[in-house]
């Protein structure tokens, strides 16, 4: 009955059907399924609790009849005055000429609309004669397109409700209605649109909460499911003894984040289930030691390693400090771009005869020319910087290898769970022992000059230094220090002898690399740049980082440029020049200097600018939900995950009656099915 077509509903022609069809309703079930994005609340408080520029409500007595003044074609403004609680409060109203014959001396009446508490004025957005009483505290608002009111979907909802609410099935086992005390289905439904107080309202938004949460939950944990019993992998049985030699070869100790990580992957390795692992660690935490033992493991089981990273010159670090971590225990080669000719060719030969065990480069490793003999390991590193398909192009050189991908972003667990629901997760969040943490400090604007004296003298001790600028070249739009015009002034401010370096998005590749490769060699001693330098780069001589408009950033953005610098054994500084007019700008400045941890940063980023923009807006991996915030309601994300993971694991769906209708709704989402398929 849910899936007739909108029209059965009485009043719901070929004309309305189109508008709802905007609003991608068609049959019934999508109708009772179409919440409201927001509630009016018409509650009557006491003018003392009234918050300034707020919706309010508040009833009084009209105090003289209302004036009208008419400016410019069709626009008026209606202006009265109403006493509440002895107070004179000015009523103010654009655009309604004709209220002028209704609104009389001596009237009550209910006026709603914004408050301004200094001048004790209302602006009317909805104004009614009469008390308040018979009103209905809580209105549905409903996103409206095409010739659509409020008032009429509304009244289509009550009749499809009184109808068909009926016909709506529970898909939650009644334990976990007991256990959370969430409505039943209908009920929330009927809520939803009619909110009878806030309190069941609250209960039916829960449900709801829990409800979306859930059947994403299963969708992700289902298809990674099928999709590993698919992709029987190659289980790599490695030599225990070697790793362990390997592991106590290193010139420190693994901290006990590293060996947790360490384990899961080796665990997944020893699987005859194909890894799909994602590796998150905060700069400097130790993820390339742990991939390296990966590495290693994968060679001891007579296979072969690949490593891709996003740029040339961090693929060039990489290949030298695994190079320095092997030694003679495995033949390295670095494949990138600038490879090319006669080299080219014979790591290529090398490649597909099995002389190289381990390959580090670009996305030249995914070009149609590179075979591998047996690829056994791969890694890709700051993953969200390839795209699907190249990543899969990598992945597609072996027979079903063991893939891991490893960044630097620090994101919540909840989120990772979430945004990577395909994938299993593992967190390195604790620093190795002996670092410096950095000392973080906010400044503003007029103390440049002392920051400026401050890099100077760290340089004439050996030191380096980074500027980052959000902008490239003047905007007329922002008034942001641009890095053309910044470089030009170091260049006229610092002694000869100082160098300074230019770095930004418009510099062609090998551009970016040479300014890069000497600042690296310590040709250049500051670097000007924008954030195009967030990405792994090590420079262990770089000591101070200075982050112009910091306000401008993101906390994860801000801690990523941050850890640019504290990669030697000196003290390092990141200065962060903002002047923020907004409480959240001020917020984010207090918080980096207050914390260094990645993974604490980037929960109160999540706080301060929601999941859209933490990933991007483009990021397919964050759903949209209807009712659920994955920020507020990460617990409840939560609570769904592991609720979730008992089912599947226990196989409920398919042995519990009790547990049908979900698997039935699981079933007929196409999204689902296609996949399935």
């Amino acid at each position: 009955m849910l899936d007739k077509s909108v029209t059965e509903i009485p009043g719901v022609g070929g004309k309305y059907a189109e508008d709802l069809a905007l609003l991608h309703i068609y049959t019934i079930e999508d109708l009772l399924n179409y919440f409201p994005y927001r509630y009016d609340v018409y509650e009557i408080k006491p003018l003392a609790e009234l918050i300034h520029d707020d919706k309010v409500t508040i009833e009084g007595r009209v105090v003289h009849d209302p004036t009208l003044q008419f400016y410019g074609k069709r626009k008026s403004r209606l202006t009265f005055t109403v006493e509440v609680e002895g107070v004179a409060i000015k009523a103010v109203m654009f655009n309604r000429a004709f209220a002028k014959k209704q609104i009389h001396i001596d009237n009550i009446i209910t006026l709603t609309g914004k408050w301004d508490a200094h001048r004790l004025q209302i602006t009317v957005s909805q104004y009614k004669l009469g008390p308040a009483e018979d009103q209905a505290k809580i209105q549905p608002m409903y996103s409206l397109k095409g010739n659509l009111t409020n008032i009429k979907l509304k009244k289509t909802v009550q009749q499809a409700i009184n109808q068909y609410l009926h016909e709506v099935p529970e898909i939650l086992p009644e334990r976990y209605l007991t256990a959370y005390k969430i409505p039943e289905r209908k009920t929330a439904i009927q809520t939803m649109h009619f909110p009878a107080n806030r309190l069941a309202l609250k209960h039916a938004k829960r449900r709801f909460v829990f409800e979306e949460f859930l059947l994403f939950q299963l969708k992700m944990q289902l298809l990674r499911k099928l999709k590993r019993e698919a992709t029987q992998g190659n289980a790599q049985h490695y030599d225990v003894d070697k790793v362990e030699e390997f592991i106590n070869s290193f010139p420190f100790s693994l901290t006990n984040a590293q060996k947790k990580s360490l384990q899961q992957i080796l665990s997944d390795m020893k699987s005859p289930y194909r890894m799909n692992r994602l590796l998150q660690g905060d700069v400097g935490s130790g993820k390339t030691a742990v991939a390296a033992i990966g590495l290693f493991a994968s060679i001891t089981a007579g296979k072969q390693g690949a490593l891709m990273v996003p740029t040339e010159i961090l693929a060039e670090q990489h290949y030298e400090s695994l190079e320095e971590l092997f030694a003679d225990k495995a033949n390295i080669a670095l494949l990138t771009g600038s490879v090319k000719g006669k080299k080219r060719k014979e790591i290529l030969e090398q490649l597909e005869n099995h002389d190289i065990d381990i390959v580090i480069g670009t996305h030249a490793l995914i070009q149609d020319d590179v075979n591998f003999s047996d690829l056994g390991f791969v890694i890709v590193d700051e993953q969200h910087r390839f795209g699907v398909e190249q990543r899969r192009a990598l992945r597609d050189k072996g027979l079903q290898p063991d893939v891991l991908f490893m960044t630097a972003t620090p994101i919540p667990r909840t989120l990772a769970i979430t945004a990577f629901g395909d994938m299993d997760v593992s967190v390195i969040d604790e620093m190795p022992k002996g670092r410096k943490e950095i000392g973080t400090y906010w400044a503003k604007d007029n103390m440049f000059e002392r920051v400026l004296k401050m890099i100077e003298k760290h340089v004439a001790q050996g030191e380096q230094a980074y500027v980052i600028c959000p902008l490239i070249e003047e905007s007329d739009k922002l008034d942001i220090q641009d890095a053309v015009d910044l470089y030009h002034q170091l260049v006229e401010y610092f002694p000869a002898h100082l160098k300074v370096g230019l770095m930004h998005g418009r510099l062609k590749s090998n551009e970016k690399e040479d300014v890069m490769k000497k600042f690296a060699e310590n040709e250049v001693q500051v670097l000007v740049s924008t954030t195009v330098v967030e990405v792994g780069v090590n420079v262990p001589n770089a000591t101070i980082m200075v982050i112009y408009d910091a306000e401008r950033f993101g906390l994860s953005q801000l801690h990523q440029l941050r850890g640019r610098v504290g990669r030697g054994n000196k003290q390092s500084y990141c200065i962060l020049i903002a002047d923020p007019k907004g409480e959240v700008g001020k917020e984010r400045m207090r918080i980096m200097t207050e914390t260094t941890n990645g993974f604490e940063l980037s929960e109160q980023d999540l706080k301060l600018r929601g999941p859209g923009d933490f990933f991007g807006k483009k990021q397919s991996g964050v759903p949209e939900f209807k009712v659920a915030d994955m920020v507020h309601d990460y617990k409840a994300l939560e609570t769904a995950r592991v609720d979730a993971q008992e089912m599947i694991e226990n196989n409920l769906l398919y042995e519990d009656e009790e547990y049908f209708s979900l698997r039935k709704l699981l079933e007929s989402d196409p999204v689902f099915t296609n996949t399935l398929d």
